[in-house]
């Protein structure tokens, strides 16, 4: 572990500022989020070393690459960062080995902590060792970018929208490779994205930026359930649930996941079911849930769980978001739910309100 990633930065230009101090987990995925011209970019730039005129301190552990007060700075070249990119931008004269070896080369011998193929079986792309760029699919070239960007031994690894020029096919494709690197990786990744799924699916801890600046950070778990943070807005809004399998259940094309709040019962979509005591990350759609005032009897839906009203937030025209607390008041888990403004006033529902919710559908991501 490489130990946590200071940042601070202030840049200006002409028409934006950005202003944000950081402390950054050192292992896992962190995820910046926001709209388009937030900063996202531009962070990663200052971490990079690509922005000289930024008063910064960029330091990870005790190793400290950036400190304008002390007059510190080390260019791209001397930090210890893999950078990918939205394009792979590979080498198209050489193979893929090639390329690999090309980021391993680069990096001093006596810094070097794994071999250049230290990405092929975390990315799976053995198989491609002697192919070119030009005989790869999007996906395949995005993977080895990443392997590439390991190949050099980075204690920081920075990754700007690497799926946004990708059709969804090819992100299929990639993420779960994803999901298997950010389980395996000792050093901290920074990811930016304005993709909601993706947050869900691949970050532990979540930087929501607005303008330049910081406006809230934290686990990933906590921010996505907050009905004032653009997560929660349109049709993407959901709720993470950190869980674990439980026993085999009676019928075998579900399993059991208990959490902070309860058990859902769950279908899954592998071959075999989870392990018991498998951790999963558990994804629900704030459209999804729905409420009832009373235990449903005779219903279709499989989990219906006592829940607490939080706040009842407007959402877009006719409906409104309740965020809910489920399970003991000083834990538990917090939903989403979108219901419309008539459902919502017919049924009297205000914060403190003891009510059920009613979630059709479960989706199991990691």
């Amino acid at each position: 572990m490489s130990g946590p990633l200071q940042f601070q930065a202030h840049l200006t230009r002409q028409g934006f500022t950005l202003d944000v101090d950081l402390v950054l987990p050192g292992r896992g995925i962190t995820a910046l989020f926001g709209h388009s011209g937030c900063g996202k970019t531009t962070c990663l730039r200052v971490l990079a070393g690509l922005e000289r005129q930024a008063r910064a301190r960029v330091a990870i552990g005790d190793r400290v690459w950036q400190d304008s007060r002390q007059g510190v700075f080390l260019p791209v070249h001397r930090r210890a960062v893999g950078v990918v990119f939205q394009e792979a931008s590979l080498f198209d004269h050489l193979t893929v080995a090639g390329n690999l070896r090309f980021g391993h080369d680069r990096t001093p011998a006596g810094e070097r902590r794994h071999g250049w193929d230290h990405g092929l079986d975390l990315l799976g792309i053995r198989h491609l060792l002697a192919r070119r760029p030009h005989e790869l699919s999007g996906g395949e070239r995005q993977r080895v970018a990443i392997a590439r960007a390991l190949a050099a031994s980075p204690h920081v690894l920075l990754m700007d929208e690497p799926l946004a020029g990708l059709d969804a096919a090819r992100k299929t494709e990639i993420l779960p490779w994803l999901e298997q690197m950010h389980a395996r990786l000792d050093i901290p990744v920074v990811y930016v994205t304005h993709s909601i799924d993706e947050v869900a699916r691949l970050a532990d801890h979540l930087v929501v930026l607005e303008q330049g600046r910081v406006r809230a950070q934290g686990p990933v778990a906590a921010l996505m359930a907050r009905s004032d943070l653009p997560l929660a807005q349109g049709d993407q809004a959901a709720a993470l649930v950190e869980a674990v399998v439980g026993a085999p259940f009676d019928d075998p094309s579900l399993c059991q996941l208990h959490f902070d709040g309860g058990t859902l019962l769950a279908p899954h979509a592998l071959g075999t079911p989870p392990a018991t005591g498998t951790r999963m990350r558990v994804r629900i759609q704030a459209r999804d849930v729905s409420l009832s005032l009373q235990p449903p009897a005779q219903s279709s839906i499989l989990n219906a769980l006592p829940a607490r009203v939080v706040a009842v937030t407007d959402d877009v025209p006719g409906q409104v978001l309740v965020s809910l607390h489920l399970g003991p008041a000083d834990a538990g888990t917090r939903l989403l739910s979108r219901i419309t403004r008539l459902s919502c006033e017919r049924l009297g529902i205000a914060p403190d309100c003891r009510l059920y919710a009613q979630i059709k559908g479960v989706a199991m991501m990691r």
